[in-house]
């Protein structure tokens, strides 16, 4: 097979078998493309040390470990252009030094075990992908060999120290992600001030400190910006105003120290903003400025407040601003993500949010989701009737604040509501009939408030267990083990009208089979109704009519 260059037997059940070189080997010396993605393997075949002129290879998804061997760096050092061995479990032995002194374009070494300080790609390499792996430092010249580099990601691995200054003469860098390690210290302004063409910036899950840094320029590129979960401080910085682009803010689990940022609402793209555990204070949906920043977010999806030390009260019309919670986009992707020319790689935005009870981290954000979650503060007053404009919304968390009054029935028409939190307030009167209706809804929390009455009967209600509805002494119902003796006068208004319409039904039917099975069926409920002086006068005219 002299003139075969291009082999990919990936996605197949291979079995290696080695023996001693032959003659035959020479007819596979000139393979450029050799790909056994997903084959099972568990060792590199010896036949490859006789490829010397490889310059795509892809060994990912196998099952290869100990150190690539010093062969292959002999063989394809200068040929190689693509190397793909993610997802195995290599070792050590990259480049066999500080660099890969090589020429390759793409580098993919992520879901490995290798150890020490990141190798240095080379200088033509724009994709270098060493995500979860055991790596402990970045060298402090690691961006001085690197400036032709697009996409760095090294995510969960173990990462120490600071972030190197030299980071920043990779001025092609489009994409960093550095999160889930260990650096500590502050954030490089130049990270801020100097990289013209970095969209993603992504150092959640680190030690970090210090301030943000001040200073975006106005040709600000930033479509993501994800510095969660560290323990930044001080303000944020007002010149993020001129990331225009910028679709993506999370700062929560900091220790910043501000107000609620309407001057954000200027950001036309934004569509997450998470702020959570932080020590915001003040109100939220006012601005000082109010006359040029009307503190409208029409293109938030996901809104997170939770954890800080706001108040005042919730506004109908910071609400009422929300657009992309009312009606679908149907010109938009599923999927909030970040696409390249390079090689179609994506990357895909993610946040961590509290959502149906639970802290999750979306390693992918779906438009499809749409939450508001401002748990944990001190807001008061009723909640906003027009949440019930949203109707989008699949998650809503108003829990552990001082709101009064009663749950708005509207909330019944948000058909899209997965998860209800309304727990720990100061809520009175009964649970809106209308709540048994939201079949979508899978998490209800209305515990320790002051409500009252008969908890609605429905299959899909009498899913939720006492959980849901503990610390209200005034309920009653199957969930709470507390049988109904009194019916509020609500409770009869909505029982009257549930028989008046059932009596409608049944007339209708009976006029189809005859009139004296509907005068039967009238009877009936007649007898297990209410004995009430209306109903029966009712039951009468209706019966004369019939006659």
């Amino acid at each position: 097979m002299p003139n075969l260059f291009r082999l990919n037997l990936s996605n197949n059940k291979l079995s290696i078998v080695d023996g001693e070189y032959n003659s035959s080997w020479a007819s596979i010396q000139n393979f450029d493309t050799l790909c056994l993605a997903s084959c099972n393997m568990s060792k590199l075949p010896n036949s490859l040390k006789h490829m010397h002129y490889v310059e795509v290879l892809d060994l990912s998804n196998n099952h290869i470990h100990g150190p690539v061997p010093q062969w292959a760096w002999d063989n394809w050092i200068n040929s190689l252009i693509l190397m793909n061995i993610s997802h195995n479990q290599f070792s050590s032995g990259i480049g066999y030094g500080p660099t890969i002194s090589a020429n390759m374009f793409v580098i993919d070494i992520s879901y490995n075990l290798f150890e020490g300080p990141i190798p240095i790609p080379g200088p033509q390499n724009q994709l270098f992908d060493c995500s979860n792996n055991q790596f402990s430092s970045m060298p402090f010249n690691f961006g001085s060999y690197s400036s032709s580099i697009s996409l760095l990601m090294a995510p969960r691995n173990k990462l120490s120290g600071e972030i190197p200054q030299s980071i920043c003469e990779a001025t092609s860098l489009m994409l960093l992600d550095l999160s889930n390690n260990y650096l500590i210290g502050s954030i490089p302004s130049c990270l801020m001030e100097d990289m013209s063409r970095l969209n993603v910036l992504n150092l959640k899950g680190n030690q970090l400190q210090g301030r943000l840094p001040n200073s975006p320029k106005q040709d600000c590129a930033f479509e993501a910006l994800d510095f969660s979960d560290n323990q930044i401080g001080g303000q944020l910085p007002r010149s993020l105003a001129a990331c225009k682009d910028l679709e993506v803010f999370d700062i929560g689990k900091n220790l910043i120290n501000d107000t609620f940022p309407c001057w954000m609402s200027m950001l036309p793209k934004l569509q997450v903003l998470v702020l959570k555990s932080n020590m915001f204070i003040g109100d939220v949906g006012t601005s000082i400025l109010e006359d040029r920043n009307n503190c409208e977010f029409g293109k938030l999806r996901i809104i997170d407040l939770a954890s800080n030390n706001f108040s005042g009260l919730l506004r109908n019309k910071w609400f009422k601003s929300m657009g992309s919670m009312m009606t679908k986009d149907v010109n938009e992707t599923l999927v909030m993500e970040n696409q390249y020319d390079l090689l179609g790689q994506t990357y895909q935005f993610t946040t961590a949010i509290t959502y149906k009870g639970s802290d999750i981290s979306f390693s992918k954000i779906l438009r499809t989701i749409v939450i508001i979650d401002v748990s944990n503060n001190a807001f008061y007053g009723p909640i906003p009737e027009s949440v019930v404009d949203l109707l989008l919304l699949g998650g809503l968390n108003m829990s552990c604040n001082s709101l009064i009054g009663p749950i708005p029935s509207q909330l019944g028409m948000l058909h899209q509501l997965e998860s209800l939190d309304l727990s720990s307030k100061e809520l009175s009167g009964e649970i809106p009939w209308e709540l048994a209706s939201l079949d979508f809804l899978s998490m209800l929390n209305l515990s320790y408030n002051q409500l009252q009455g008969r908890i609605p009967e429905s299959s899909h209600f009498l899913t939720f267990s006492d959980l849901s509805f503990l610390g209200n002494i005034g309920l009653c119902g199957f969930q709470v083990s507390k049988a109904c003796n009194n019916m509020t006068p609500d409770m009869v208004q909505h029982q009257s009208k549930k028989v008046s319409i059932d009596i409608i039904l049944f007339l209708f039917v009976g006029l189809g089979f005859g009139v004296g099975f509907a005068i039967a069926i009238i009877l009936t409920w007649g007898i297990s109704a209410s004995s009430s002086l209306p109903l029966q006068s009712t039951l009468l005219r209706i019966m004369f009519h019939l006659q």
